[in-house]
């Protein structure tokens, strides 16, 4: 059974990013270490402030874009519900 992740991450100014991935202690290892270019390496986003999980792709999906629609105060909520402190999670995630 395939697991799959929504996430958000953060840098120091607090910028906000959501993501998606189906391995996430691989995609935070590339988010910290800027394998990949794009938005989160230009912006230092490595910082992994939350993340839930499903069994289900379509879901995952479907969750990521619902909460890049939502509205900044919207998704500090989310964070701040799991996450009040935000705190980097990542040592939840590495082994």
């Amino acid at each position: 059974m395939n697991n799959y992740y929504v996430y958000i991450l953060t840098n120091k100014s607090r910028t906000l990013y959501v993501g998606m991935t189906n391995n996430l202690e691989r995609r935070v290892y590339e988010h910290k270490n800027k394998l990949v270019p794009g938005f989160t390496s230009k912006y230092n986003l490595d910082i992994i402030l939350y993340y839930e999980q499903t069994a289900d792709v379509l879901s995952a999906i479907a969750r990521e874009k619902q909460i890049k629609g939502w509205t900044r105060s919207k998704k500090i909520a989310l964070i701040e519900s799991q996450n009040p402190k935000w705190l980097d999670l990542s040592s939840r995630i590495f082994s």
